[in-house]
């Protein structure tokens, strides 16, 4: 449904715009009254004062003018507010509706590049009723290390490192040591197995790799 640039105002901004036009309606009937008051003042014969006339010094049908365009600057003031008001409570909504999304669909990009994985999986399954034992069992694990490697090559593209530390020092930024073994030909602190690997996302690690680390012998 499209958005609403008009949207009917809440009945308290209503009253308090019209509150504000009612304010100055008023006043310009006040100075209409004091004007005849003044009118009424020169035909009994006071004397007309010199000078600049003051907004008292307006005739009924000056100020009749002046209270029109009072009311239509009013109307033009509520209504620019209430567009401004319309404006924003659209922005607002569409905001919310952009995160909403960015929240709902943020691995969409990803979920489309795991697709052809599955795909082959389900092919590498299906194929193992269609030839002998020896055969099927063939051509599942054909199935099998295409598709590894075409969801390792998936990874790769959407940022996520694999982190396989066999023979490399140890790292606690990157590792996680399960134990420590006595090893003479290894290099002490230095990986010598990798129970499960680790992964990080563009730079930001994700998963530590499960490592078992060599220990020194002991000095006699």
């Amino acid at each position: 449904m499209a958005d609403n640039d008009n949207p009917t105002p809440p009945e308290g901004e209503q009253a308090g715009a019209d509150k504000g036009a009612e304010d100055i309606v008023n006043e310009a009937l006040e100075k209409a009254a004091e004007a005849l008051s003044e009118d009424n003042a020169d035909a009994d014969g006071a004397a007309p004062q010199d000078g600049p006339r003051a907004d008292t010094d307006l005739s009924p049908a000056e100020l009749l003018v002046a209270i029109e365009a009072a009311r239509e600057a009013a109307a033009a003031s509520q209504d620019q507010a209430l567009r401004a008001k319309a404006e924003m409570e659209n922005l607002r909504r569409r905001t919310t509706r952009d995160v909403e999304n960015a929240h709902k669909f943020a691995l969409e990009k990803f979920t489309k590049a795991l697709i052809p994985v599955f795909e082959s999986l389900e092919k590498a399954e299906a194929s193992k009723g269609d030839a002998t034992d020896a055969e099927s069992a063939a051509a599942v694990l054909e199935g099998v290390s295409l598709s590894l490697k075409l969801f390792k090559d998936t990874l790769e593209k959407q940022g996520v490192t694999e982190i396989d530390p066999h023979g490399e020092p140890f790292d606690p930024a990157f590792h996680e040591a399960v134990a420590m073994v006595p090893m003479p030909t290894a290099e002490p602190n230095s990986v010598i197995e990798v129970i499960r690997k680790g992964f990080d996302l563009n730079g930001r690690l994700v998963q530590a790799a499960q490592v078992v680390v060599s220990q020194a012998p002991p000095t006699a």
